[in-house]
């Protein structure tokens, strides 16, 4: 008597969300505001417009941006203002934050566009425990985006999960 394995996990309807492929691949240009102070310390208007209108903006070039200041110093709101006066008309996007801050920035802009459509009334694994570190705010969206429309929300692999959410 031969015996047929049956793969429960396939025929359960299951959709396996994995969060890793809405994290960001475009490389991310760094324009770090310490390149431009006095003594690593002071913000000096003139200095600063100069350095702008001579700054090879090649490096930035439909790139994503993060704007930001590496150096412990008072920046003048206007300075981020100037800078991203000339960074927006070659680079694909702007944002302010550290290249890891940006990422995740983008991560939850990305999931924020999640079909949901595709999801109602299915019964849908958000996977966890990846190759790269989404983060808990990545979760909470999904889980967000997602409790209105399906059926139940796991957490984990289809083969092993924690239910999260069942509508009733």
């Amino acid at each position: 008597m031969e015996e047929t394995f049956v793969n429960k996990v396939s025929e359960s309807g299951i959709i396996s969300l994995n969060l890793e492929d809405y994290y960001p691949q475009e490389e991310i240009a760094l324009f770090d505001m310490k390149d431009y102070l006095f003594m690593g310390l002071i913000l000096k208007e003139k200095d600063f417009r100069e350095n702008l209108k001579n700054l090879d903006l090649t490096i930035y070039n439909n790139k994503i941006v993060a704007v930001t200041c590496s150096a412990d110093a008072v920046i003048p709101m206007w300075a981020y203002m100037l800078a991203v006066s000339y960074l927006q008309p070659v680079a694909k996007e702007v944002f302010f934050g550290t290249e890891e801050e940006v990422k995740k920035t983008l991560l939850l802009k990305n999931i924020a566009q999640l079909p949901v459509a595709e999801f109602a009334d299915k019964k849908v694994v958000i996977k966890g425990c990846g190759e790269v570190p989404v983060g808990e705010a990545a979760y909470l969206q999904a889980t967000q985006l997602l409790r209105p429309v399906a059926k139940s929300i796991m957490y984990g692999e289809p083969c092993s999960t924690v239910p999260i959410y069942k509508r009733k």
